[in-house]
C-alpha cells in the first residue's frame, strides 16, 4: 500500500469541498471511500500507531455502511 500523496490529500478536501455545494447520498458514499482509502494508507505507513489505525479502521466501517445494498 503506498503513502498517499499531498496531491491526492488536496483533491479529497477539494472534492469534500465540493460536495458541500450540491449533496447527493452517491456522492457522499464515494467521498467516503475516498477518504477510508486514504486514511488506511496513512495508518499502513505508520506501524505501531494505534490511533491512526483507529480512525482508519471507523472510516472504513463508514464507507461501508454507505454502500449501497445490491
Amino acid at each position: 500500500m503506498s503513502r498517499p500523496s499531498i496531491a491526492e490529500v488536496s483533491t479529497l478536501i477539494a472534492d469534500l469541498a465540493a460536495f458541500r455545494q450540491n449533496r447527493t447520498c452517491g456522492e457522499y458514499a464515494a467521498l467516503m471511500e475516498q477518504k477510508a482509502d486514504l486514511l488506511e494508507r496513512i495508518a499502513a505507513d505508520a506501524p505501531g500507531d494505534a490511533e491512526t489505525a483507529e480512525v482508519a479502521r471507523l472510516a472504513r466501517e463508514r464507507a461501508v455502511a454507505l454502500k449501497p445494498a445490491n
